[in-house]
């Protein structure tokens, strides 16, 4: 798998991905090939609940003798992207579910949908931190709304951990939110293994990038332009652009095939990769060029919008090749009776159950019970343990976060459609 250390060497800002940010300890009775493992849990935290709320700059979540721990979501789960915020939805639920409760206290989830953009990221996360019941967040789905809503969580002291925001931008020290977090992958990891692929598998020249202006994509292609020169001295002959909601990519195919790449990278989402999908294998000048996409676009919703079209295209994203039994045996079943779906809807259902679990175990390192019978959760203190994270077994392998909130134990893959669906090709093994 093309892990961390792999792309190290490749350039020095991968480092801000290793610094772990302190000790922790690893949950028990768990390993990563066991995930699911009932941890014991944790001793509340102590000292006196009023005292330590009083000082605690955003004070603490309560919660009365039976009532439920609340957590939000906040993730796409309408549009054509509904596919990748439900799939991370349900993977939370499935984690929320295995748990059962904490600290005697039964879990609830309260889902926003992010829309997939900065408008939706904005509404979700107010209407989230607006209810002093709301401990912390999954989410957001898409980085676009992962911008406004990571300020607006931290702002509050709601901590929030992403299972999908992989534009760098959110962990980068100078635009880092304090409380804010993530199980996926950074996409200076992403693009270098894509750069990797087309260099090594593909032995290809040249390629041109299409983004959509999300600072998902935008973010991404650069990375992969950047890494494709360095890499293999490739040449960039386009970096172009469209909106989310053009429908006409032509003009833009145009310009592109009069340079004569032999790959187009457009990390895009699902309408918008559909219909350049379609219209590039109609564009004059690029009936051989190879077709490249990425995990936003992973999903039964964009193959069937693509058609016969997408036949043949590649897509980079997190590896699924995870160790161990849990995952197989007792994950997707899970994932399956909570979806009504036969398969995954998307790529990042495990990092949204590693996230929830996290969270769970961060609470149960720092709530205090009252004398009243009442929990308290410091928000301030929840935010310090998640970043503190270190050795967590999870599904997608062991996770440790850095001061930054880049958590992942990150692996990429690269897919290929056959036969009318998603095939992991690469690496091998």
């Amino acid at each position: 798998m093309y892990r961390r250390n792999r792309i190290a060497a490749l350039f020095a800002v991968l480092t801000l991905l290793v610094a772990a940010c302190g000790p922790g300890e690893e949950t028990p009775g768990a390993s990563p090939a066991d995930p699911g493992a009932t941890a014991t849990p944790a001793q509340p935290g102590n000292g006196d609940p009023q005292e330590v709320c009083a000082a605690d700059e955003f004070g603490c979540a309560e919660y009365g003798d039976g009532e439920p721990i609340r957590i939000g979501t906040a993730l796409v789960i309408t549009t054509a992207d509904a596919d990748l915020g439900l799939d991370s939805q349900y993977g939370a639920q499935v984690a929320a579910q295995m748990r059962g409760e904490v600290l005697g206290h039964e879990i609830e989830l309260d889902n926003q949908d992010d829309q997939c953009s900065a408008e939706g990221g904005t509404t979700a996360a107010r209407a989230l931190v607006s209810d002093p019941s709301i401990v912390a967040i999954i989410g957001t789905s898409c980085s676009s709304a992962g911008v406004p809503a990571a300020e607006i969580a931290s702002d509050a002291g709601v901590v929030m951990i992403s299972p999908s925001n992989t534009a760098p931008s959110l962990t980068a020290p100078d635009t880092h939110q304090p409380f804010y977090a993530r199980t996926a992958h950074n996409d200076t990891i992403q693009g270098a293994a894509m750069a990797e692929f087309a260099c090594t598998v593909l032995n290809i020249d040249s390629a041109a990038t299409v983004h959509d202006g999300s600072p998902y994509a935008e973010q991404l292609q650069q990375v992969f332009a950047d890494e494709f020169q360095s890499q293999c001295g490739g040449t960039i002959t386009a970096q172009e652009a469209v909106s989310p909601q053009d429908t006409d990519m032509r003009p833009v195919l145009t310009t592109i095939a009069a340079g004569s790449p032999d790959l187009i990278y457009y990390p895009i989402f699902t309408a918008g990769g559909a219909l350049m999908t379609q219209q590039a294998r109609q564009t004059t000048g690029l009936e051989d060029v190879l077709l490249a996409g990425a995990d936003g676009m992973q999903s039964p919703t964009f193959l069937n919008a693509a058609g016969a079209a997408a036949e043949g295209i590649y897509a980079s994203g997190p590896d699924l090749e995870f160790a161990g039994s849990f995952y197989s045996e007792e994950f997707l079943p899970a994932y399956a009776d909570i979806s009504g779906t036969d398969a995954p809807l998307s790529v990042f259902h495990a990092h949204a159950f590693d996230a929830m679990n996290i969270i769970l175990d961060a609470i149960e390192k720092v709530a205090i019970q009252g004398d009243d019978g009442r929990l308290y959760i410091p928000r301030t203190a929840l935010r310090d343990a998640v970043l503190a994270t270190s050795g967590h077994a999870g599904i997608t392998g062991t996770l440790t976060c850095n001061e930054t909130g880049d958590c992942a134990d990150p692996a990429i893959s690269v897919n290929e459609v056959k036969n009318g669906q998603f095939v992991r090709i690469w690496p091998e093994g």
